[in-house]
C-alpha cells in the first residue's frame, strides 16, 4: 500500500467516524429534546393532580363538618 493510500483510508476512516459522532450527537439531541417534553408534562400533571387534591381535601372537611353537624342534630332530637 502506498502512502498515498494510506493516508486516503486513514481520511475515509475519520470522516466515517466523524459522520457517526455527528448522527449520534443528533440522536442524543433528540432524546433530549423528548425527554425534557416528557418531564415537562409529568410536571404539569403533578400540578394539576396536586391542585385536585387540595380540592378534594377541602370538599372532605366541609362534608365532614355538614355531617357532624346533621349528627349533632340527630343528638338533640333523640335528647329531647
Amino acid at each position: 500500500m502506498s502512502p498515498v493510500e494510506g493516508e486516503t483510508d486513514s481520511l475515509g476512516s475519520l470522516e466515517e467516524r466523524i459522520q457517526q459522532a455527528i448522527q449520534l450527537v443528533v440522536r442524543l439531541r433528540r432524546e433530549r429534546e423528548a425527554a425534557l417534553a416528557e418531564a415537562a408534562s409529568a410536571k404539569a400533571e403533578a400540578a394539576r393532580l396536586a391542585a385536585e387534591m387540595k380540592t378534594l381535601q377541602a370538599e372532605r372537611k366541609q362534608v365532614r363538618a355538614r355531617v357532624e353537624r346533621l349528627l349533632g342534630q340527630i343528638d338533640q332530637l333523640s335528647a329531647g
